[in-house]
């Protein structure tokens, strides 16, 4: 009999409500907005804002949004990571779990599943799923990870894959992904990506004097870009798009999903859908390179509310190209990682 493997997977992923019930909704979204990482203020006013203002108001709207793109499955986001899982899971032989931030399957139970397995495991390797770094995704899902790590005193070690936003695996199966769509005539193609707070780049940045204060901070060489997302996301959009072949004047950068009031990174994904019309796009592709599975935020923002807003202020053609989901060579991109931190 062949011997169980010693070292484990948690693919890592943001999470979903439960259903699409209002209860479930307002707990998934307390869960989420309570996170420090994710609104950062002082936990008393954090409290109440969150559970006093925001979750009240939004839970009812974001139940209806979910029921939109609800699967028979589950949720999308949930789903498609199962699915990557699986086909993952195919190609090695270490066993490999979901664990997503917020929500169900948890961290806690993804270990657990692995020291089912095999009570002997030695290391479990963390794969988060964001391909970008930001304290809200990446930073807060593998301190997250740590936590329950150390709280429960587990013996196996812990090793984590860094973002992969440049990685030539993931370029590649990003492009290779939406090749197919470009054949149709575009006149721009929008990368959208998940907006974030202007302040979260200042305070990630740990040389303190470099992101949003010297001029194209993106593209001047600094230690501020491996925990900086808006200079990961124009690395993504630029490899990318040189990947297949688009001149510069046809693509274009923007972020999405912006909450509250305050100054979040810039053009605004909303409003430039309704802007591009007037200046001449008329046919339009949207990709999301900020997720690898179809979400909320793909699936309802950008495909169904975005389209329409695009096409009420004068747009003719409008086409959101999918995540990568189970695409074979993303497939074959996280098999090659995962393989390579087996020795």
């Amino acid at each position: 009999m062949e011997a169980k493997s010693d070292i484990g997977i948690i693919l890592m992923n943001l999470g979903s409500p439960d259903s699409t019930e209002v209860p479930d909704v307002k707990r998934y979204l307390n869960e989420f907005l309570m996170d420090e990482r994710v609104i950062d203020y002082p936990y008393l006013f954090r409290l109440l804002l969150i559970k006093g203002i925001i979750v009240p108001k939004r839970a009812p709207n974001s139940a209806e949004a979910y029921k939109k793109i609800w699967w028979k499955d589950g949720s999308p986001l949930v789903v498609l990571t199962k699915q990557l899982q699986a086909a993952v899971q195919n190609d090695l032989s270490m066993p490999v779990e979901v664990a997503m931030r917020y929500g169900n399957p948890s961290q806690e139970s993804a270990y657990e599943k692995l020291l089912k397995y095999n009570p002997d495991m030695k290391e479990v390797i963390l794969l988060p799923l964001y391909p970008h770094y930001a304290m809200s995704s990446y930073e807060t899902a593998v301190e997250h990870a740590k936590t329950i790590y150390k709280k429960k005193g587990y013996k196996f070690k812990i090793t984590t894959v860094p973002p992969f936003y440049s990685e030539p695996d993931y370029i590649n199966a990003m492009a290779e992904s939406m090749r197919p769509y470009l054949q149709q005539d575009f006149d721009q193609l929008l990368f959208s990506y998940h907006g974030l707070p202007e302040r979260h780049m200042t305070k990630a940045d740990p040389t303190h004097k470099h992101c949003m204060q010297v001029n194209d901070c993106c593209h001047v060489d600094s230690p501020a870009h491996e925990t900086c997302y808006r200079h990961q996301v124009f690395k993504t959009s630029e490899l990318v798009a040189a990947k297949l072949g688009i001149p510069r004047e046809k693509w274009a950068l923007s972020f999405q999903s912006r909450l509250g009031r305050e100054e979040w990174l810039k053009p605004y994904t909303a409003v430039r859908l309704e802007e591009l019309p007037k200046e001449g796009v008329k046919k339009l592709l949207i990709v999301c390179p900020a997720f690898v599975s179809d979400c909320l935020e793909t699936l309802e923002e950008i495909a169904m509310e975005g389209k329409r807003s695009f096409l009420e202020s004068g747009g003719d053609a409008y086409t959101m190209i999918p995540c990568m989901n189970i695409h074979p060579l993303w497939v074959k991109a996280v098999v090659k990682w995962l393989a390579a931190l087996q020795h």
